[in-house]
């Protein structure tokens, strides 16, 4: 099953949040995302349909075990692409904004090569 780009950043700020506060509810990712709450709810709603998130009687989230694969690949992209850019000398807000949208299109082969070319 294909996972769209929306839900990839769902995912990722899930992890951030979790890392940040150790309990997310939707409001959160509202507050992060800074969009409206029907948008997270239906979000939720299929994340937790299709088996990424879990979702607790009170409304706290929990990435299941392949939502938090995802998450992961997502974040590890994120940053090593952002700081990549940033030590090419792209300005710190470009570089990040642009790492946003290239993290969902490269392929695994070239994310693998950018990090063993940057780790060198």
């Amino acid at each position: 099953m294909k996972i769209y780009e929306s839900a990839e950043n769902y995912l990722e700020t899930i992890l951030i949040l979790k890392k940040k506060t150790k309990a997310v509810r939707s409001i959160d990712i509202v507050n992060e995302l800074e969009i409206t709450k029907p948008s997270v709810s239906v979000a939720m709603k299929n994340l937790r349909e299709n088996g990424y998130i879990e979702m607790d009687d009170e409304g706290f989230i929990k990435l299941t075990e392949k939502g938090l694969k995802i998450a992961e690949t997502m974040y590890e992209r994120h940053r090593l692409l952002s700081d990549w850019l940033i030590s090419l000398g792209v300005d710190e807000k470009t570089a990040v904004e642009d790492a946003c949208r290239m993290e969902h299109v490269i392929s695994a082969e070239t994310f693998e090569a950018i990090k063993k070319h940057v780790s060198l």
